[in-house]
């Protein structure tokens, strides 16, 4: 006669999502340019791509904001760069329309498609020519150019 398996088999235990007051306090760190927060509270289990009620996500935040270091950290940890808010704009037209150069083109550069639209029809190319933020768009080039010299496909 065998053994008997007496081993009680437990579900995994259920995670719970994280609440609104941690995403938001996630977003806000993003925004304010607060490094220790953001990997903080990744660390306790608020996903990278964790979006407020607008659709917002911490790499919104830090795109529209000009935080490279957090930008850097989001990439690097797997952030959705083509996430689209409640108006479809994604991280890299808030970082076009606010004149963040170096953002734009790491966020290029890891995968931020330039011709998305948002609810307005505009790309993000469009966003900053309509602030005439020529700089950006000469970021955009060079990001896709550099994008095409290793093969990558831009779109």
């Amino acid at each position: 006669m065998g053994a008997e398996d007496n081993t009680l088999h437990h579900a995994p235990p259920q995670v719970a999502p994280p609440s609104a007051a941690s995403i938001d306090a996630f977003l806000e760190a993003a925004r304010y340019d607060d490094i220790d927060d953001v990997t903080s509270i990744a660390s306790a289990g608020v996903p990278l791509d964790s979006k407020d009620l607008e659709g917002r996500t911490a790499l919104h935040m830090a795109s529209a904001n000009g935080h490279l270091d957090i930008v850097d950290y989001l990439i690097r940890n797997g952030a959705d760069v083509n996430a689209c808010n409640t108006e479809k704009n994604t991280p890299l037209h808030w970082a076009c329309l606010n004149g963040h150069i170096e953002v734009v083109k790491r966020l290029i550069l890891a995968g931020a498609s330039i011709s998305n639209l948002n609810s307005y029809e505009r790309t993000p190319m469009d966003e900053a020519v309509s602030r005439g933020k020529m700089d950006v768009m000469d970021a955009i080039n060079e990001a896709a150019a550099q994008l095409e010299l290793t093969g990558a496909q831009v779109s």
